[in-house]
């Protein structure tokens, strides 16, 4: 299951945001810092209509979508790499997801405290930022000093490595994020391990007023300058309109979001995003007891989407028997979509693409 945390300064809305996400969750929204101290984590349903769709066509008792963990990290604040604010603690929790979302403040609030003192998402973006860096500075040190520590010989082995770990250390201590390495796979797989803060993935997220949602501001404009220089994901939410919108039907949320002239809610906004920076896309598998959405990284072939769903049907691939979403949707059934030739029957080297539904055959 894919992991995302939520980071950010204290006070930006991370907790109301996440509560609003993860309804069953308990994260206590305050108006004071540290108000999260250890990460709250939910599983958030991936929403996405053709799965109702496919379960019409197919007549399937059961829908199961896909899932992402959302884990909702304490604010951290200036010092965090030195321990300020219990600093390292939070930081080591950040190290265990897949994708970072950064939720920043672009909204004026005489009510809500700002630990700066005033709304500026660049100086604030850069104060967090600059705490993932100085903590990853430390990892790559004290790498450096265990296989320093080694026998020569054994140094060696670990010559890829230290060149990466000396190039990566110059970056950070430009200021700038491992993930603007340019590393091949060879090199990404010699220090993945490290599980670097800045190599992760970052989403964006700018916390701004209901009335500010479709337009944006001054505030929304800079953050989005930031993030398109970086080549990361920027998207607008109102926390505080997710949080009502929990609260309502679906009908009603649908209602409301057309009313304010806003195109969905945030939370697939922020899906949407995570699956594009992440390089994502989702196939399914349909029958009768139930259609199931499946998630994998874009390019992986046939045998490798079935090993998502059991290591048995990877070993034993012979062939998955294919049909775009659409084709089968048009069709009105599989029997109709293979009578049509729209079913195929592809190999081992048969690229995923989204919206592809499969039957895979394998031996056992």
């Amino acid at each position: 299951m894919l992991k995302t945390g939520i980071v950010g300064l204290p006070n930006v809305g991370k907790s109301t945001l996440f509560n609003a996400l993860v309804e069953s969750a308990k994260a206590e929204a305050a108006n004071f810092p540290f108000c999260t101290i250890e990460p709250n984590t939910g599983v958030v349903v991936v929403p996405d209509e053709r799965l109702e769709v496919l379960a019409r066509v197919v007549s399937s008792r059961t829908i199961i979508p896909t899932r992402i963990e959302y884990v909702d990290i304490a604010g951290l604040v200036r010092g965090a790499s030195q321990g300020e604010g219990l600093g390292n603690q939070f930081l080591s929790h950040i190290r265990q997801v897949d994708a970072i979302v950064h939720m920043v403040r672009c909204f004026e609030s005489n009510d809500i405290v700002h630990v700066e003192g005033s709304v500026d998402p660049e100086r604030d973006v850069a104060t967090i930022n600059l705490e993932l860096a100085l903590a990853d500075l430390s990892q790559v040190d004290k790498r450096l000093q265990k296989i320093a520590k080694t026998a020569k010989t054994a140094r060696d082995q670990y010559e890829l490595e230290i060149s990466v770990l000396n190039k990566i250390e110059r970056l950070l201590n430009d200021g700038r994020p491992v993930r603007s390495a340019g590393l091949n796979l060879e090199e990404y797989l010699s220090i993945v391990h490290l599980e670097l803060l800045t190599l992760k993935p970052i989403i964006y997220v700018a916390n701004v007023s209901e009335t500010e949602l479709v337009s944006g501001n001054l505030y929304t404009e800079k953050l989005a300058k930031l993030a398109a220089d970086e080549n990361s994901e920027m998207v607008m939410v109102s926390a505080q309109l997710e949080a009502e919108l929990s609260e309502l039907s679906k009908d009603e949320q649908q209602a409301f979001l057309e009313d304010l002239g806003v195109d969905g809610s945030g939370l697939l906004r922020m899906i949407q995003a995570t699956y594009r920076l992440l390089g994502l896309v989702t196939f399914f598998t349909a029958g009768e007891k139930e259609v199931r959405a499946w998630t994998i990284i874009r390019g992986t072939q046939a045998p490798g989407a079935a090993g998502t769903i059991h290591t048995d049907f990877e070993k034993g691939f012979i062939r998955a028997e294919t049909i775009a979403y659409h084709d089968l949707v048009t069709a009105g059934s599989t029997a109709a979509g293979r009578e049509k030739g729209l079913l195929r029957s592809e190999g081992k080297e048969y690229i995923v693409k989204d919206g592809d539904v499969m039957h895979f055959r394998f031996n056992v």
